[in-house]
């Protein structure tokens, strides 16, 4: 059903691409002005050329520390001082043995998967909470439950990223506000290009991997429910995952 949505203003960041155009394009259909955050500005606007009114692009790189602090003021500025929405997504990827990483691979991915999540949420919820209403939606991973062996830095952000949500929840729930997640497994996005090669291999071959598409269906599953049910945590993934 269209229009589920309608009139609400929502950002979602890493937004040119997977699962965050997925997660936009969702809202978008349902009747959302979404302001879409991504470095990438001709990504933007290539994606945003069939919304031209509801579609606003905002090209930041998160990972520039005063970028990262003008962020919520700058996507305030495009919807008229209203976000009832939120979706970090914005994230990096380091995989493979832990004594193969990049040190500085490891910290610009600890920096994105985490520390910017936090410093965003943190902005977001000084607009939502005097409102007493708002929706923030996170992007964690299966590997926030799984201590999967061929990415111990990534996994660990996102088991880290997941503490902080469901104790962020636990905090503002008494403000009208809704935090959640989305834990899915692979996911066909640019990420699967850092995979180790045979891991790539096998789940395409066993058909384990999930289209954004279906994250940006259950995002809106979880933007949708009664304003008294919170949707904590969604773990999806691909039936064939574990053969």
């Amino acid at each position: 059903m269209a229009g589920q949505i309608q009139g609400k203003f929502a950002a979602v960041t890493g937004a040119a691409s997977g699962i965050g155009w997925a997660s936009a394009k969702a809202m978008l259909d349902e009747g959302a002005t979404v302001v879409l955050v991504d470095r990438d500005a001709a990504a933007l606007d290539k994606v945003c050329q069939g919304y031209p009114d509801r579609a606003k692009p905002l090209v930041i790189d998160l990972l520039d520390t005063q970028a990262c602090k003008a962020l919520v003021g700058e996507i305030l500025a495009l919807t008229g001082g209203t976000l009832d929405i939120f979706h970090a997504n914005a994230g990096l990827y380091v995989g493979g043995d832990l004594v193969d990483a990049d040190p500085d691979a490891i910290d610009r991915m600890l920096q994105l998967n985490v520390n910017v999540v936090m410093k965003n949420v943190r902005d977001v919820i000084k607009h939502m909470s005097p409102r007493k209403t708002g929706d923030i939606v996170v992007t964690s991973s299966l590997a926030a439950h799984y201590p999967t062996p061929w990415e111990p830095v990534y996994a660990s952000s996102k088991w880290a990223i997941d503490c902080f949500v469901q104790t962020t929840r636990r905090q503002v729930f008494k403000d009208g506000l809704r935090v959640g997640s989305v834990s899915p497994g692979p996911v066909i996005t640019a990420l699967l290009s850092d995979w180790p090669e045979d891991k790539l291999a096998e789940a395409k071959v066993s058909g384990s991997l999930i289209d954004p598409v279906e994250i940006g269906e259950i995002i809106i599953f979880m933007l949708t429910r009664p304003r008294g049910m919170t949707i904590r945590d969604v773990v999806v993934m691909p039936t064939n995952f574990d053969l």
